[in-house]
């Protein structure tokens, strides 16, 4: 039987979210996902900012979102499996902050990300050219793998996001082999610490038409010992929702990958990969 989870998913409790989390569910139900885990934003170093935080008050976000949740999730039970997530956000910058994020609720699945560099805007919001790429996308990985290594979560979320950007803007396409030496200590320490790689689909429709990472770095992580993946969506409206999943999902059989990863409770649980 084809079973499609979507890993990453923010509802309108997310500051550029869209739709409800009863609108998703309805929306899962139509397209016949079988689990939908919202992931709504928690930017960290936010939470000392407050309701002065451009994004709105991160953690009054995230408990809204996990409440959503909750109430829901008895009314879609057999119909749509509702996870509670965050997806958090540059979770090093300041360890205190993220630590109360953690406290906000007892999460089934923590998605890790770095949308910005310290103390810099996020990536969507700067400017490239053939000078400054090579040191911001330097800095990026080496946040990364900080992360990676330090962090408390249980996928790390878009590997080559600043690349959607670089791309949409510029005539340049970063080479991932110039930064082959981070990556792959980025993949190992996820597989050391028995963390997953996220497949992010949402590439696949914009100006990079590749999912984030793309084929031969999910390779790379299979290569490197990586055992579990997680698909996601990274939609932000009911449109989106699940676009692209069934092609990520295949990527990663083509790279040795027999299940993909939903977590509950923070436990990893695998969907047999169908193809």
């Amino acid at each position: 039987m084809k079973i499609i989870c979507d890993t990453h998913v923010h509802s309108s409790n997310s500051f550029d979210g869209e739709s409800t989390v009863r609108e998703i569910c309805e929306a899962a139900v139509e397209k016949g996902i079988s689990s939908v885990t919202i992931t709504d934003h928690m930017e960290a170093p936010e939470i000392r900012l407050g309701d002065k935080s451009v994004y709105g008050n991160a953690i009054k976000s995230i408990a809204r979102s996990v409440a959503d949740v909750e109430a829901l999730q008895s009314e879609y039970e057999g119909r749509v499996k509702l996870l509670k997530g965050m997806e958090l956000g540059e979770p090093m910058h300041d360890p205190k902050l993220t630590q109360k994020a953690y406290e906000i609720a007892d999460f089934d699945f923590i998605l890790a990300s770095v949308h910005n560099l310290f103390e810099e805007e996020d990536f969507y919001y700067l400017e490239y050219n053939e000078r400054n790429v090579k040191p911001l996308l330097t800095r990026y990985f080496d946040e990364l793998l900080d992360t990676a290594k330090n962090a408390d979560f249980d996928s790390l979320a878009h590997l080559t996001y600043p690349f959607r950007y670089i791309v949409e803007r510029t005539d340049i396409r970063p080479d991932t082999a110039e930064y082959a030496d981070v990556i792959d200590e980025i993949f190992l320490t996820l597989a050391r610490r028995n963390k997953s790689l996220e497949i992010n689909t949402s590439g696949l429709f914009k100006p990079i038409n590749s999912t984030l990472p793309d084929l031969d770095l999910i390779r790379r992580f299979r290569e490197l010992g990586g055992s579990m993946v997680t698909v996601g969506s990274d939609a932000h409206n009911c449109k989106d929702l699940g676009a692209g999943l069934e092609e990520g999902i295949k990527l990663a059989r083509m790279c040795g990958f027999k299940s993909f990863t939903v977590y509950e409770n923070r436990q990893p649980k695998q969907v047999a990969i169908w193809y």
